[in-house]
C-alpha cells in the first residue's frame, strides 16, 4: 500500500518561506511522477508543481502563479519530494497535497495521480 505523508506546513507572514516535505512509502518512489497540488476553502484543487523521475530529464513544471517563487525537488535516496516556497503571499493560503503518478509524463491535472497524501495546511498572513 502506497502512503504519502506531508509535513512542513504552518502559519507564516507574507514574504516568508516554507519548505514542505512528502515522504512516500510502500511503492517505487523513483518511478513516480511527483506533484504538489493545493486547495483553498471553497475552491478547486489546483496544480502547483510537478517533477519527473526520468534521470536524464528531471523535468519540472509549475503553475504560472508560483513560477519564480516555488521550487520542487526530489531525493530518491530518501523517497521524499520537497516544495520550497519563497516570497509567500496571502493567496498561497491553502491545504497542500502531495501526489504520485506511476507514469512517464508530467501532467498538471489531478485525475492521473493515483496516490495522495492527507495534506498540510499553509496559512500566509498579510
Amino acid at each position: 500500500q502506497v502512503q504519502l505523508v506531508e509535513s512542513g506546513g504552518g502559519l507564516v507572514q507574507a514574504g516568508d518561506s516554507l519548505r514542505l516535505s512528502c515522504v512516500v512509502s510502500g511503492g517505487t518512489f523513483d518511478r513516480y511522477i511527483m506533484a504538489w497540488f493545493r486547495q483553498a476553502p471553497g475552491k478547486e484543487r489546483d496544480f502547483v508543481a510537478a517533477i519527473s523521475w526520468i534521470i536524464d530529464s528531471r523535468s519540472t513544471r509549475y503553475a504560472d502563479s508560483v513560477k519564480g517563487r516555488f521550487t520542487i525537488s526530489r531525493d530518491n535516496t530518501k523517497d521524499t519530494v520537497y516544495l520550497q516556497m519563497n516570497s509567500l503571499k496571502s493567496e498561497d493560503t491553502a491545504v497542500y497535497y502531495c501526489a504520485a503518478d506511476p507514469s512517464v509524463a508530467v501532467r498538471t491535472t489531478a485525475t492521473p495521480y493515483d496516490y495522495w497524501g492527507q495534506g498540510t495546511q499553509v496559512t500566509v498572513a498579510s
